[in-house]
């Protein structure tokens, strides 16, 4: 098989603990994975042909049936898979491909704009020297309260990044006006904390300092390669339970990219039915991404 430049893997994993069968569950209608798929497919429209191959990765014949059955080049991985990327990362040898770039779009992010995935191919395209980079949107005020409100029903729904910041008079303004960062930290607790609010909201009326993570990962291969060689951590592996701290506590830069969902409302992963109900409710108020 010929290498793309870039794969965009997407691993769909059937055994789901909160949400059984989580890929094949229906959004208005139409199955999670196959709404994954089809934003996959609007980004790669944007490139050259042949530059951007995609591909699922699963555990489960169910998601191979459902995968043949609409034509969605999928494969089957390792079952003891621990992580989205460590499936990823089976895939590629499964595929027998040597990408320079991969991105990991992870099968349950159906809310995910294509023009998000065309960012993170475009962040490679303009410096291949960068090791990992993911996306985050800048929270309004607004939003910033109503991610706390939904903490209360699903915690562990929704991650936040500290990055760090260029030095400027109005302390809110290098966060509001910078595109590109490096990422600090990753939380699924809302950082930072905002003690200070009057004072923030007077230098930045619309938007807060909170930056909300979206589970969409590019990496080149040669970091994913090394992957095996990194030790398992104290916060990565145990408490957060993310895996983009296990890359920045082995001491990988992590590039983090701001985007802006434009005309839609956003939502972080589908992990219980109390999200996939807010999943709905953005797709009946907003239209579809692909509409």
């Amino acid at each position: 098989m010929t290498s793309p430049k870039i794969l965009i893997g997407i691993p769909a994993r059937y055994g789901s603990t909160r949400l059984p069968g989580k890929p094949l569950v229906k959004i208005c209608g139409k199955e999670m994975l196959l709404r994954v798929w089809e934003n996959a497919q609007a980004a790669v429209s944007k490139f050259p042909k042949g530059m951007i191959q995609c591909a699922v990765a699963t555990e489960d014949k169910r998601i191979m049936d459902f995968c043949k059955a609409n034509n969605i080049d999928s494969y089957m991985t390792d079952d003891q898979a621990e992580t989205g990327t460590d499936r990823i990362l089976d895939l590629v040898k499964v595929m027998g491909i040597n990408p320079e770039f991969i991105l990991n779009l992870q099968g349950d992010l159906p809310l995910c704009p294509p023009w998000f995935i065309e960012q993170m191919a475009q962040a490679y395209l303009n410096d291949p020297k960068l090791d990992v980079v993911t996306p985050v949107v800048n929270l309004t005020w607004e939003e910033a309260e109503k991610l706390k409100e939904n903490k209360k029903t699903t915690p562990f729904s929704g991650t936040c990044a500290v990055v760090k910041l260029p030095k400027g008079e109005n302390l809110m303004k290098p966060i509001i006006e910078n595109s590109e960062f490096d990422a600090i930290w990753f939380s699924k607790t809302i950082i930072p904390s905002l003690r200070k609010i009057d004072k923030m909201k007077e230098l930045s009326p619309k938007y807060s300092p909170i930056l909300r993570h979206i589970g969409l990962y590019g990496y080149t291969y040669a970091v994913l390669k090394k992957l095996d060689n990194y030790k398992e951590t104290v916060y990565g592996n145990l408490c957060e339970g993310l895996e983009q701290l296990k890359f920045l506590e082995n001491g990988v830069k992590v590039k983090v990219v701001k985007v802006d969902y434009r005309h839609y409302k956003g939502m972080s992963g589908l992990d219980s039915p109390e999200d996939l109900k807010r999943a709905e409710a953005i797709v009946k108020e907003c239209g579809e991404l692909l509409g």
